[in-house]
């Protein structure tokens, strides 16, 4: 099969093509489905002025499941084939976002320990450089304002927490993600 150029454009019938096989489309999330919200989240990267892999990353980013969701569209082991639509980095940082232990690793952003990452999937702790910490953010402020700007109570519920994660970021994160959040997040 003749692959066509990866870009972060949510329309790529490729790239949309592989999140349809593996049943994005049907698979529920708080927002309706959870292609709705990768497709959303990707585009708030790119309206923030993101590069493809990072915007990429965001379409995908919970295809391996999250610690904030039940499931996953694919195991693991299908690794090589999320690298073969959306390439070695973005898929790196998809793993990234799915491996993180929440509980674990926000706390530490925004403090000496916030390059010592925690993989809930490995089951270990290890460094990750300033770049993928940075893209990591940047997709993680994308994901909570994606789920904040469409539920009110979602918001009502953790709009303090999130604004705390995100001043915290400040710094790791674009302008743009910074002042989005600081919008749909003020009490």
């Amino acid at each position: 099969m003749a692959k066509m150029p990866v870009t972060a454009d949510a329309r790529n019938p490729f790239v949309l093509g592989h999140l349809h096989a593996l049943g994005a489309r049907e698979f529920v999330h708080p927002n309706g489905s959870l292609e709705r919200h990768l497709r959303a989240t990707a585009r708030l990267l790119r309206r923030w002025g993101n590069r493809d892999a990072v915007c990429l990353a965001g379409l995908y980013h919970a295809v391996y499941g999250t610690a904030g969701i039940r499931g996953a569209l694919v195991g693991l082991d299908a690794r090589a084939a999320t690298i073969d639509v959306i390439g070695v980095e973005a898929e790196g940082l998809v793993y990234l976002y799915g491996a993180c232990d929440r509980d674990g690793f926000h706390p530490r952003i925004g403090t000496a320990m916030q390059r010592l990452f925690v993989d809930r999937f490995a089951r270990a702790e290890y460094a990750i450089d300033a770049c993928r910490l940075r893209d990591f953010c940047e997709i993680t402020v994308a994901n909570e304002l994606e789920l904040a700007r469409r539920s009110a109570a979602f918001r009502a519920r953790h709009a303090r927490a999130l604004m705390e994660l995100v001043e915290r970021m400040q710094g790791l994160i674009s302008d743009s993600a910074y002042a989005a959040a600081r919008a749909a997040l003020r009490q």
